[in-house]
């Protein structure tokens, strides 16, 4: 069974685009089940009028890098500006709206919080609310799934690019669902539309919908990728490679400090469900400890739907530092001001200071269950599928 995107349903009654001034906010993975991109797809449609594209990070093409700010530009095939929302500003300006009255967001989320796509659709959001733009969210598959929501959520105070809303790491919504919810919970008078997938089941996981995967974002190169993501992405706060440059970002992790082979007996001694631990041997080409051999495991996922993503992440993080603390560090601070950014992944400053004190993860995960049944509960309202 193939599952149809907004997109592919969109393009079959495009009625409501005809006599509208667009604005798409896509990139490279906006494309139809036949691997078309969004922009090709939408503008070749007769009385179809697009007058600008939005690009998140990495890009409208997906070439930067993590972090790297991206410039204004103009997209080779169309002629039309490419205006950046991961640059000077991260949100449409008035300017770069000027000529649109409907903005179409269609982009491949990966069902995790810190996962900037989610940041750009609500800045983008809050600026069609305040010029009274309409926003259309052409509904993905999330590829991890939709029926779990693991972590705990964004404390207060500690907002930022990598989590702006209260929901946990995992959170289980479709990028068409967590519109509902942003509009639900924020801006009811957001003039939100959402164009349902078919076929999607909340059961499904990305090898399930028939469709290809187009990665998202450089470091996020295969479905198994999105999978470790949620609790892996956590060894980016620390001074250990979370294997960006090799060709398993996310699902490698070490240091040229680390001792593989005795993390990988202590990760699965503890006995995690779902996954198994494998010394392994790395040089990545960027980032981290480029250039130079690692020593750390790779993460295998026997089983996806018991394994838990950010305990599993939280519990590779104090192994490290039990290990090796006297080497192992949380680095200081990040862009995006002084606030460690491991205390932005994790959304609670609290999590890092349990761990260098000794705390057990799962002491820590007990803490948080409540969190994820009252989401849960209070999610229910805004999905779309069963």
């Amino acid at each position: 069974m193939t599952v149809v995107t907004g997109l592919d349903l969109l393009i079959r009654r495009p009625k409501s685009l005809i006599g509208r001034k667009i604005g798409i906010i896509t990139n490279q993975s906006g494309v139809t089940r036949t691997l078309v991109d969004t922009v090709t797809a939408l503008v070749q449609l007769p009385g179809v009028d697009v007058r600008a594209l939005f690009g998140p990070e990495h890009g409208i093409h997906g070439a930067a890098h993590d972090g790297v700010s991206v410039d204004q530009t103009r997209d080779p095939g169309t002629g039309l500006p490419v205006f950046s929302l991961y640059g000077p500003k991260l949100q449409p300006s008035l300017q770069d709206l000027a000529n649109i009255d409907l903005l179409l967001f269609d982009i491949q989320d990966v069902g995790c919080r810190f996962y900037t796509y989610i940041t750009t659709l609500s800045y983008a959001m809050e600026a069609a609310t305040s010029l009274g733009i309409q926003l259309v969210v052409l509904d993905r598959p999330n590829p991890i799934g939709g029926l779990v929501v693991e972590g705990p959520l964004l404390a207060p105070g500690i907002s930022s690019f990598v989590g702006k809303h209260p929901i946990p790491p995992r959170h289980g919504f479709t990028i068409g669902e967590f519109a509902r919810w942003l509009q639900g919970e924020y801006l009811p008078s957001c003039d939100l539309q959402v164009v349902p997938m078919r076929g999607w089941l909340r059961s499904m996981y990305w090898q399930d919908t028939g469709l290809d995967w187009v990665a998202p974002s450089p470091n996020m190169p295969t479905p198994d990728t999105a999978v470790v993501y949620p609790g892996m992405c956590l060894i980016e706060g620390t001074n250990v490679s979370e294997g960006r440059g090799t060709a398993h970002p996310f699902e490698i992790v070490g240091a040229p400090w680390v001792d593989g082979r005795a993390l990988a007996i202590d990760l699965n001694q503890r006995q995690l469900s779902g996954v198994i631990f494998r010394p392994t041997m790395f040089t990545p080409t960027y980032g981290k400890h480029r250039d130079q051999m690692c020593e750390g495991i790779q993460v295998h996922v026997v089983n996806r739907r018991t394994f838990k993503a950010f305990e599993t992440g939280l519990h590779v993080i104090d192994a490290l530092h039990r290990r090796h603390h006297q080497t192992f560090a949380f680095l200081p601070s990040s862009w995006e001001g002084a606030r460690p950014h491991f205390d932005l992944l994790t959304g609670d400053q609290a999590i890092r200071a349990s761990l260098l004190n000794g705390q057990p993860v799962h002491d820590l995960a007990a803490a948080w269950k409540n969190e994820e049944r009252r989401f849960a509960k209070r999610r229910s309202k805004y999905l779309l599928y069963d």
